[in-house]
């Protein structure tokens, strides 16, 4: 654990301070300003949309009486996608814009789904793939 957040408290701005760098080097510093000023109000405007819309989701789960369990997860997405949008950077606004977007955020959910089910022991039951066909009775 504490390598991890060595690397993610380091590691992390150090290489977005090197793409900063290297970016203002090919376009200038006033246009990388507003690349990161840009992107920050995007992602501001884009997690606000995607939070209501998840919203929405969790109230109709739990008007139809089901659990919204993967909503839930998808919510808690978005925000860490909001706060990694407003922090400075071009790697973490990869990292924000892909957690955006729906299929981004399965990919993230389903991972952290399998780590929590490793980490306390869940085992999946085996699904088992069958097809069938209904045999016509007339013949």
């Amino acid at each position: 654990m504490f390598f991890r957040l060595l690397v993610l408290f380091t590691v992390v701005p150090l290489l977005e301070l090197y793409l900063l760098i290297r970016v203002g080097d090919v376009i200038g510093v006033w246009p990388t300003v507003a690349l990161v000023v840009f992107t920050g109000a995007l992602g501001a405007f884009l997690t606000r949309l995607e939070g209501l819309r998840v919203l929405r989701r969790v109230q109709t789960e739990l008007q139809h009486g089901r659990a919204p369990t993967a909503d839930l997860l998808d919510g808690l997405l978005v925000v860490i996608a909001g706060a990694v949008l407003l922090t400075p950077g071009l790697i973490t606004d990869a990292v924000g814009f892909f957690l955006l977007v729906p299929p981004g955020r399965r990919i993230f959910r389903d991972f952290i789904v399998a780590a929590a089910a490793r980490r306390f022991g869940v085992v999946r039951p085996p699904v088992i793939d069958v097809e069938w066909d209904r045999e016509d009775k007339t013949r």
